[in-house]
């Protein structure tokens, strides 16, 4: 039973109730686009000027279009090339980002407070501001066209990852030393150590790297549009959404564009949920000093 001195006082009933208030109404934010972008995705109604809120009738050939009318924007083939790269960029890109802050975090070497300077000043940059010479240089080595785009967008979106090693170093920090020093003793070598000790111990750094690898590339719009051009075969589906939004397609495309925004977010979803369960193993069976 609940004492009298153990109940909280209307003052802080009072704030409490104010917090839920103020979180409700962020969540209510939060969600009510993603809900109108889904109901969007199966309205009946073309163009994007409707009066109400809720759709007045509800289709599937939105989604049927969006996968089958290839004449003007081909979808699918969209949808595949930014898989293959976001798949590819994400296995390069997780073992870089592993490796270089593995390295920086536990060993010692000359230039490494020299690279870790560098990255961080580097990081204040916005990527983009690189993108004409990287552009140019791509085009002498003849990766600006037809099937070597692909090629390209892996290359630039893995090649400067290694960069983002802060938040991976932070957390191997916090692995004591004194495990590795014993598996030296017993013999074992720093790749050893590095996947068969450190790593099985940082499941929740891994999923944050996986994540994040994976949706760079997935979402990305600038670099993609700056070296595809007008090369329609190796489109993202990045560009394909932001073409059906031009206004010689929006009329007809517009539905399908909030389709297509749905079926975008199915991968990263199965992604997260999937990789959720090893996040929560990881925080629960770490064993930290």
């Amino acid at each position: 039973m609940e004492t009298k001195k153990n109940r909280p006082s209307p003052r802080k009933r009072l704030v409490n109730l104010l917090v839920h208030i103020l979180l409700a109404f962020l969540a209510f934010v939060w969600v009510t686009p993603i809900i109108w972008i889904v109901l969007t995705s199966f309205r009946t109604e073309k163009g994007s000027y409707v009066k109400t809120f809720f759709p007045t009738g509800y289709t599937l050939n939105n989604y049927i279009k969006l996968f089958t009318d290839r004449n003007v924007l081909n979808f699918p083939k969209m949808y595949m090339n930014t898989l293959i790269i976001a798949v590819i960029c994400c296995v390069i890109s997780t073992f870089f980002v592993l490796s270089v802050a593995y390295s920086l975090s536990r060993m010692r070497f000359g230039f490494r407070k020299t690279y870790m300077n560098i990255a961080m000043i580097l990081g204040l940059f916005p990527g983009f501001m690189a993108m004409v010479a990287q552009y140019y240089i791509l085009k002498a080595l003849g990766l600006t066209e037809g099937a070597m785009i692909r090629i390209a967008l892996i290359v630039v979106y893995s090649a400067c990852t290694g960069l983002g090693f802060q938040i991976a170093k932070g957390f191997f920090d916090t692995i004591p030393k004194s495990i590795d020093e014993a598996a030296i003793i017993d013999g074992a070598n720093q790749w050893q150590i590095f996947t068969k000790i450190t790593m099985p111990l940082s499941k929740p750094i891994i999923i944050y790297t996986v994540l994040t690898s994976f949706i760079a590339p997935w979402v990305d719009f600038i670099f993609a549009k700056v070296i595809c051009r007008a090369n329609a075969d190796q489109f993202t589906v990045a560009i394909g959404l932001w073409n059906m939004l031009q206004k010689e397609y929006i009329g007809q495309w517009y539905t399908c564009f909030a389709a297509g925004a749905v079926v975008i977010s199915i991968p990263i979803a199965i992604l997260f949920i999937y990789m959720q369960r090893f996040y929560v193993e990881g925080i629960s069976g770490a064993v930290k000093g």
